[in-house]
């Protein structure tokens, strides 16, 4: 490429981040070399400087400069050499494809495991995004990934099978027509036990360079969260209900820690060592699933409903307290 140029995005690429479109593109291309070339300027979108973890839109224009997968004469390391995608390994296959739980001619839903991260980044090689050739079965094409979960966050994770079927998903999470329910076990007992958190939250530079999030009502964007005690074991723990209206960062693990003063079991990263329960009962791992989803069927022909069993780490703790992981539990009204 000698010219600068001009690519369109396209509605199956809506909602990635700008630095993983361009990795798409340019295999080769170095995260460092991104950020200089979006400091610069010389990669902007719909002509505007921007940010590499910017979410692009349909139909925006980006920007790239001449020879962007090459490197200048002087800084010979930035880009790799470009390799040519990998398959999926045969365990890796065996992996995801066990992990589905509902699948039809538009639609592919996972109940993704713990501790598997939905896309790559810096130090992440093994991620469900690099699994999801092992998922076309009858048709041709990968799935296509339409929202995400936390690397450590369990839970129910859809697809869309086809360019189109991503674009109708896609507006059903954009337009918040979807209706996410997730279960966590927290230390402590919240007060009152059912209500709305309204916390508005932002992204912070943690120690080290770790990006947190964290509540902060000036510069913040708004964040909703309906939740529900189901259970309770005493004031020692409690399993709730969560139902994000919003969409940030880390939502319901920032609102349960900082909102409620309880936060969720194995996430230190929000509660420190508070996040821990005593006892050999329970395991240290994050307790939050995204227990099920409604969401209109992009055929039109309905809802699509699917719920994910816990987690062995989640059943075993349910196990450990009585609670019932079985339960048909939805607290909250119907729009």
């Amino acid at each position: 490429m000698s010219a600068v140029q001009e690519i369109r995005v396209k509605a199956d690429d809506a909602d990635q981040r700008l630095d993983r479109w361009l990795k798409r593109r340019f295999p080769g291309l170095a995260q460092g070399r991104i950020e200089k070339l979006l400091r610069t300027g010389q990669i902007r979108v719909d002509g505007k400087r921007a940010k590499s973890n910017q979410r692009l839109l349909p139909d925006q224009d980006v920007r790239l400069p001449p020879n962007i997968a090459m490197p200048p004469p002087d800084e010979p390391d930035e880009v790799t050499a470009v390799r040519a995608p990998r398959s999926v390994s045969k365990s890796d296959a065996e992996l995801i494809q066990s992990c589905v739980i509902y699948k039809d001619d538009d639609v592919i839903v996972l109940n993704k495991p713990p501790g598997l991260a939905v896309q790559g980044g810096t130090g992440t090689e093994r991620h469900i995004d690099g699994m999801l050739d092992a998922l076309q079965f009858e048709q041709e094409g990968r799935p296509k990934l339409v929202h995400r979960l936390d690397r450590d966050t369990s839970g129910v994770l859809v697809l869309a099978r086809g360019a189109r079927n991503a674009q109708l998903l896609g507006d059903a999470f954009r337009h918040r027509n979807a209706r996410k329910i997730y279960w966590a076990l927290v230390v402590g007992a919240p007060k009152p036990s059912q209500g709305k958190i309204d916390l508005a939250l932002a992204k912070e530079a943690g120690p080290g360079g770790y990006e947190r999030v964290a509540a902060d009502e000036e510069d913040g964007k708004r964040a909703v969260t309906l939740f529900a005690t189901a259970e309770a074991a005493g004031d020692r723990a409690a399993w709730l209900v969560l139902w994000p209206r919003t969409g940030r960062t880390h939502q319901l693990r920032v609102h349960c820690a900082d909102a409620l003063k309880t936060p969720i079991v194995g996430d230190g990263k929000y509660g420190g060592a508070t996040a821990r329960l005593p006892g050999d009962g329970v395991s240290g791992k994050l307790h939050l699933h995204a227990r099920s989803i409604e969401i209109p069927h992009p055929s039109g022909n309905g809802l699509l409903k699917v719920k994910a069993p816990l987690p062995p780490h989640m059943a075993k703790t349910w196990e450990f307290f009585g609670f019932d992981a079985d339960a048909r539990i939805d607290p909250f009204p119907r729009d």
